[in-house]
C-alpha cells in the first residue's frame, strides 16, 4: 500500500502542455509545476517515514491479531488517501482550506500510526529479544506526525502558504526524539556501570 501511495503521488503531477514550443514556454510550463514537484517530494517523505517506521515495527513483532490487522488497515486507508489530499494542497498552495486538509490527512495518519505502534509494540506480540530502549524510542518517534501535522495545521489557519514548513523539518524532529532517547540510554547504561 505505501508503494502505490508513493506511486500515485507522481501520477497526479500532469504533464504540461504549454503554448509554445521554445525553451521558454517549456520553462514556464515546468516553473508553474512547482508547488505539484515540492508537494510530491513533501509526501513521498512523509510517506517513505511512514512505510520505513512501520517495516521497522513490524520487524520487531513475533506475531499479530486482529487487533493489529485492523489498526494497520485504519493505518492504510489514511495513507491511500495521501495523493488526493497532496494534490489538493500541491494544486492550491497558498490556500487555506487544501492547507489544513492536508495537515489533517496527515494527522490522522500519524495518530493511526502511534496508536497501531502502541498496540504492537508489547506483549504477546513483540518479540522477546527487542530491547526495551527500541520500543519506546518508536512510540516517541511515532509523535513527530501528529505533532507537526498539528503545528502545520494550525499555521495554515494564519498563514497557509509556509504552513508546510514544520512538515519539511519533520526528519530533524524524528532525529531530535531519537537523540532524546539515546541520551537517556547513554544516561541509565552510565547508572548501571
Amino acid at each position: 500500500m505505501f508503494a502505490i501511495a508513493i506511486t500515485l503521488l507522481v501520477i497526479e503531477i500532469h504533464v504540461p502542455e504549454p503554448e509554445g514550443r521554445d525553451d521558454a514556454a517549456w520553462m514556464q510550463a515546468l516553473a508553474h509545476l512547482t508547488p505539484h514537484f515540492l508537494g510530491f517530494v513533501l509526501s513521498f517523505v512523509v510517506v517513505g517515514a511512514l512505510w520505513a517506521a512501520h517495516h521497522r515495527v513490524f520487524g520487531m513483532l513475533q506475531r499479530f491479531d486482529p487487533a493489529i490487522v485492523w489498526r494497520n488497515l485504519a493505518l492504510l486507508m489514511s495513507v491511500a488517501f495521501m495523493p488526493f489530499s497532496s494534490a489538493l494542497m500541491s494544486t492550491h498552495p497558498t490556500e487555506r482550506i487544501p492547507e489544513m486538509f492536508y495537515s489533517l490527512n496527515l494527522f490522522i495518519a500519524g495518530v493511526l500510526q502511534w496508536r497501531l505502534f502502541r498496540t504492537a509494540l508489547r506483549a504477546p506480540f513483540l518479540r522477546e529479544d527487542v530491547p526495551l530502549a527500541d520500543v519506546l524510542a518508536m512510540r516517541r518517534r511515532s509523535l513527530a506526525l501528529p505533532l507537526m501535522a498539528t503545528v502545520s495545521f494550525a499555521l495554515a489557519f494564519i498563514m497557509p502558504g509556509p504552513s508546510n514548513i514544520p512538515l519539511m523539518l519533520m526528519p530533524l524532529v524524528v532525529a531530535w526524539f531519537a537523540r532524546g532517547g539515546m541520551r537517556r540510554r547513554q544516561a541509565t547504561a552510565a547508572n548501571e556501570g
